[in-house]
């Protein structure tokens, strides 16, 4: 192998995409190297490239949806090989040593590092990580499929199977768009009744295909109302950052329902305290998860056959496959193949 790879960096906040020849990186005794073969970009990598997250040094490779092949390992690390198919997402590591940690709770960990935001990540053709940070992808997953499911995926299915719903339940899923098209398969594959909410109405085809069994259009339908003729729904899970909609959604909560926001809105989002009162209901975040959540989300994928819908661009066009995300012109994911 050569010791010289390509890499997208940054070089300060604010400045444009970079691809460079740097030297292939070594990993520490506690790490591991990916050879990446595929790399999701996020709407969350403007943090690096505009300088919005607090302590991140430059220059800086982002991108926290790597799929690919564990090319050398630690001499500390004695659970991975080479060879191994492994995935890496935002969880880019844990202390083990704060409470939260003590607890088991790897994904509050206080000094938790952050994949391609504390370290750089996979806009590259390798990367290294702290090996409590990578997990297994199966085999029969296609690396351009695990790539996005390392971060909308998992943030979608680790959100609904820690929710209260049981099969048969009312779930609603507000946006059908990068992580809405993959919820909509999650919530249809665990066996709710999946409601589809969404502004464009060019949508319901697509929702339906993908496992929705109600699509309502809430540019003409209010979704609180629309959810309540239906009995009240136990989930709604938030994927678009749309406050509005988000408030209308709260008014369909059936008793004990919630609302489960993953995708974040920009504004402040209203709510009607005197439904969350009447209904018991509730309205909390989510965030993504560690490592063996992100293989359990890819074991389920493989499993019911949920996959994202992607646009695939190699490193020499990140310019256009960023710009496609953050212009909300894909459909729906933007995957970079080194």
């Amino acid at each position: 192998m050569t010791d010289q790879m390509r890499a997208v960096e940054v070089a300060a906040a604010g400045e444009p995409f970079e691809l460079v020849e740097r030297p292939v990186p070594e990993p520490d005794e506690d790490e591991v190297r990916v050879a990446v073969e595929a790399c999701g970009i996020c709407h969350s990598d403007a943090f690096v490239k505009e300088g919005t997250y607090p302590g991140v040094s430059y220059p800086r490779t982002p991108g926290h949806e790597i799929a690919g092949r564990v090319d050398a390992v630690g001499a500390d690390v004695d659970h991975w090989d080479e060879g191994d198919r492994v995935g890496v997402g935002w969880h880019g590591g844990h202390c083990f040593t704060c409470d939260a940690c003590r607890r088991g709770d790897f994904q509050g960990c206080e000094n938790a590092g952050i994949t391609g935001l504390t370290f750089d990540g996979g806009y590259a053709e390798y990367a290294t990580v702290p090996a409590e940070a990578v997990g297994a992808i199966p085999e029969g997953l296609d690396a351009v499929d695990a790539a996005p499911l390392l971060c909308a995926g998992i943030t979608t299915f680790n959100a609904l199977r820690n929710t209260d719903a049981r099969p048969g339940d009312l779930v609603a899923v507000q946006g059908v768009g990068g992580l809405g098209h993959l919820a909509i398969q999650y919530a249809h594959a665990a066996g709710f009744e999946t409601v589809a909410l969404s502004r464009s109405p060019d949508k319901e085809e697509l929702a339906l295909d993908l496992g929705a069994d109600h699509f309502v259009d809430t540019s003409e339908t209010d979704a609180g109302e629309a959810l309540q003729s239906m009995g009240g729904a136990r989930v709604v899970l938030a994927t678009a950052p749309a406050a509005d909609a988000i408030a209308s959604a709260v008014g369909g909560l059936g008793r004990d329902g919630e609302v489960v926001v993953v995708g974040v809105p920009g504004d402040e989002v209203p709510v009607d305290a005197g439904h969350l009162v009447g209904t018991r209901g509730a309205v909390k975040g989510w965030s993504s998860g560690h490592a063996k959540d992100w293989e359990d989300t890819l074991e389920f994928s493989d499993l019911r056959d949920v996959t994202p819908e992607v646009e695939t661009y190699p490193l020499a066009e990140v310019d256009v496959a960023y710009d496609r995300m953050m212009q909300n012109e894909a459909r729906f994911r933007v995957v970079l193949e080194p």
